[in-house]
């Protein structure tokens, strides 16, 4: 099913089909029409032999590079498309100038992927979690720690479509860094990938390792000495590494097989290897971190619920001592004729000086015992 079908609320590329019966005309339902990028569009370029050719757009760009590796015995073009948020008519309209599969383009429209790696026929779809630490100015507005997008990448044996979601991560850089390079820009389609990954998993290191920090910094406070008992910031981060293993834990097993696969070229495997070495270690740092929080947690209710019993304890010591001078007070107060010391010249200091000895005992004794 093409997925324009499944998108009928976008009509700002649509046109209207008058039908005529007879002297009257009806008119036909809007038909979605596939239309080039535009707004979404982001940079394209064509790559011949290392090197970026001038070309006027996008299919100019792919005749370019077809007509290049038809006249070559080794293919060393290609064509490299950047998009950000596109319309689903922009990518029904590079679904058909390259002939990806309707089940990708339909995911890449949609976002909110799961990471993953897939084949369709000769061409790769890749779906990667872009994730960015945010400001603590970011992060109290909008309570989250850790900012997420997608980038989603269509790999052949002559093109590369990158679509992105989200605000972080932008591809330029990449973009520029193999550029400046003709050994890393020859490596073709699969080394614009690699590119990509290794950019993306390096985020992910650095990421992780600020999450530790924040861990860290988090735990000091939970065991200090006067605690700030701030579960809501913990349970934050808990939810936040939470979000961190989504993007990292899917993707481990298909990176660690990318490089068996046969459409990997075999000077590129070493590289993807290393790749599924970084993010192997991200996930263990993240695992590691995700039951770092797990303890933390439990640890502050702990410290929590052993604070309260504490402070139970201070209240319950002092209700204690002032119940005795009030219990003696209250006795004294009952007004009746026979009572010791009540015609004593001698009685009222007594009496105080009984209440003070006993709230001193009461004193000493909870403090020995450590409730005061």
């Amino acid at each position: 099913m093409r997925s324009s079908l499944l998108f009928p609320r976008i009509n700002r590329h649509t046109r209207v089909l008058p039908t005529h019966i007879g002297a009257a005309s009806v008119t036909a339902e809007p038909v979605v029409r596939c239309v080039p990028p535009s707004n979404s569009l982001v940079e394209f370029g064509a790559y011949v032999a290392g090197k970026k050719v001038a070309a006027g757009g996008i299919p100019e760009a792919v005749r370019l590079v077809r007509e290049h590796n038809e006249a070559n015995e080794m293919p060393d073009a290609y064509v490299w498309v950047g998009l950000h948020e596109p319309a689903a008519p922009e990518v029904e309209w590079l679904a058909e100038v390259f002939g990806l599969h309707p089940l990708a383009v339909e995911d890449a429209i949609k976002a909110h992927q799961r990471p993953k790696v897939e084949r369709y026929g000769d061409s790769l779809f890749v779906v990667l979690k872009t994730v960015e630490f945010l400001d603590h100015e970011v992060s109290a507005a909008s309570s989250e720690i850790i900012g997420t997008g997608e980038i989603m990448a269509f790999v052949g044996p002559d093109f590369v479509v990158t679509v992105r979601h989200g605000r972080y991560c932008p591809l330029g850089e990449i973009r520029e860094k193999l550029e400046s390079k003709q050994k890393l820009i020859s490596r073709g389609p699969t080394g614009v990938l690699h590119a990509i990954a290794d950019h993306v998993v390096d985020k992910y290191l650095h990421v992780a390792d600020l999450m530790q920090a924040e861990l860290e910094e988090v735990e000091a406070a939970v065991f200090a000495e006067v605690s700030s008992r701030d579960i809501n910031r913990i349970y934050q981060l808990k939810r936040e590494m939470l979000e961190l293993k989504r993007a990292v834990g899917p993707l481990q097993t298909p990176f660690n097989a990318l490089p068996q696969r046969r459409s990997i070229p075999s000077e590129m495997r070493e590289y993807f290897r290393d790749v599924g070495d970084h993010l192997s270690r991200v996930c263990e740092q993240v695992q590691a971190s995700n039951e770092l929080s797990d303890s933390i947690l439990q640890a502050a209710l702990a410290r929590s619920n052993a604070l309260a019993n504490e402070d139970m304890r201070k209240i319950s010591s002092w209700v204690a001592i002032i119940s005795v001078p009030t219990m003696i007070a209250g006795i004294y107060g009952m007004n009746f004729d026979h009572m010791p010391e009540i015609k004593s010249v001698y009685g009222y200091p007594v009496v105080l000086g009984v209440m003070v000895v006993a709230c001193t005992l009461l004193h000493r004794a909870f403090r020995r015992n450590g409730w005061l």
